[in-house]
């Protein structure tokens, strides 16, 4: 009967298989936190590329905005500029129709008081040509009476009727000048209106004390493009909240990224040298 030889390995061997095996698992955990890190650093990777293109488009959106907002504001202070003018138009419309009505009332005294002369003077050459024709008729039948006296009572006469002719040509003209200031008055009357009716369509205010159910301020020039300003405004700073908050998180991705990517390499760089390492031994 033989016997069976036993073969036992020799210290060197076993040791040698321990190491193998030690360095087999050291690459094997190498190799795990690379696919790790590599795995990092494509999710880092995602949230950059995601963040850059929302960053992209959000600074378009706030090139937008911003340009909305600066046509808003330039709306704004024309429309300002626009009710300066039309106050100051309804105002000065105000004004001249006043010195118009004004006008009117002294031009009708004036009147009145030359139709009072009128009647005066043509009273007093009524009675101025009576008498010239009595110290005519006294001085036929009484020579005594001086020829001075008569030619003076004639030119009394004639003055007075000349008076007479002059006053009435001057109340012809304070009737044309009359009709004139009406009709002035009439054409400040309108416009005043008109100016005063477009300043109210622009701030949404009665200013005149007359209802014409189409002021308010909801449908105002003034309130569409006060309201277009702020709306504008509102949306500018909300998007440049967006964009900033975009670009911290974006800035603070790519740290993440940066270190993760360091962290790859060097993870890559002790893989390789474990890898070389071992087949070296």
């Amino acid at each position: 009967m033989s016997r069976e030889t036993i073969l036992i390995p020799s210290t060197d061997a076993t040791q040698r298989y321990g190491i193998t095996e030690k360095k087999k698992q050291e690459i094997d955990l190498l190799t795990q936190e690379v696919l790790n890190a590599e795995s990092e650093v494509q999710q880092y990777q995602a949230i950059v590329d995601s963040l850059t293109d929302k960053s992209t488009k959000l600074a378009g959106e706030l090139a937008t905005a911003e340009a909305n907002k600066a046509q808003a504001l330039t709306n704004k202070n024309s429309v300002d500029t626009v009710i300066n003018n039309a106050k100051d138009l309804y105002e000065s419309s105000g004004n001249t129709y006043k010195e118009s009505a004004d006008a009117e009332t002294k031009i009708k005294s004036v009147a009145t008081e030359i139709n009072t002369v009128i009647n005066k003077l043509i009273y007093s050459a009524e009675v101025i040509n009576k008498l010239a024709n009595l110290v005519v008729r006294k001085k036929a039948s009484n020579p005594l009476i001086s020829d001075e006296l008569v030619t003076m009572v004639n030119q009394a006469s004639a003055d007075a009727t000349n008076a007479v002719s002059l006053t009435l040509v001057a109340l012809e003209s304070v009737f044309t000048s009359q009709a004139t200031t009406i009709e002035s008055k009439s054409a400040m009357s309108l416009e005043l209106l008109q100016s005063t009716k477009l300043y109210e369509f622009i701030v949404g205010t009665e200013v005149d004390g007359v209802e014409n159910g189409m002021t308010s301020d909801q449908t105002s020039l003034k309130y569409y493009l006060y309201t277009a300003y702020n709306i504008t405004s509102n949306m500018y700073e909300e998007v440049l909240t967006a964009s900033n908050d975009t670009t911290n998180q974006l800035n603070d991705a790519k740290a993440s990224l940066s270190k993760a990517q360091v962290k790859l390499n060097s993870l890559q760089a002790g893989l390789a040298a474990a890898n070389a390492a071992a087949l070296a031994s």
